[in-house]
């Protein structure tokens, strides 16, 4: 049963909200995915949002570009924590949309992480589903252990061979 719904206002936020499936998935978080527009299929976002809970979701991750409604509306209609995803828009270059999400009303919180960052708000649903899994939260600190390896090595081998080699390195990856 999914505990996480990954929604996006437009099928066109696919190619950034894959990132949020994708750690989920790398965690063992079962998810759904779908595509609402607060604007153009409202009847939608209410039904969604309305019965999330009873479908057995724990989080909603919402995404939208320009007005950005949907993660607020979503918020305002479930009792869930719903992580907002800005979306970089043609216009603006996703600013509109990150401040549509952050400045919510009071009493209508949507956790907000950064213009194109699913992938955070999927690691931020699995910690929020980590409070009540010892077994996933253990995956999460397995994982944050490894992106510290990885910066340590990084910044070993920086240290060993120099700016040059390593960027020569890397341009050859």
């Amino acid at each position: 049963m999914p505990l996480v719904g990954i929604v996006m206002g437009s099928d066109s936020d696919l190619p950034i909200m894959k990132s949020a499936a994708e750690i989920l998935e790398k965690f063992g978080v079962e998810y759904e995915m779908t595509v609402i527009s607060a604007h153009r299929s409202p009847k939608r976002a209410i039904e969604y949002a309305s019965t999330a809970v009873e479908r057995g979701l724990e989080v909603i991750i919402a995404a939208a570009g320009g007005a950005a409604h949907l993660p607020g509306v979503l918020a305002a209609l479930t009792p869930l924590p719903v992580v907002g995803v800005p979306i970089k828009a043609n216009t603006l270059d996703g600013i509109d949309s990150l401040y549509s999400i952050v400045q919510m009303p009071s009493g209508i919180p949507v956790a907000t992480v950064s213009i194109n960052g699913a992938k955070n708000a999927g690691i931020l649903a699995a910690q929020i589903l980590s409070v009540v899994d010892p077994g996933l939260r253990h995956k999460i600190t397995d994982y944050k252990k490894d992106l510290a390896k990885e910066v340590n090595d990084k910044g070993t081998l920086l240290e060993e061979i120099g700016y040059k080699a390593y960027l020569a390195q890397k341009e050859h990856k």
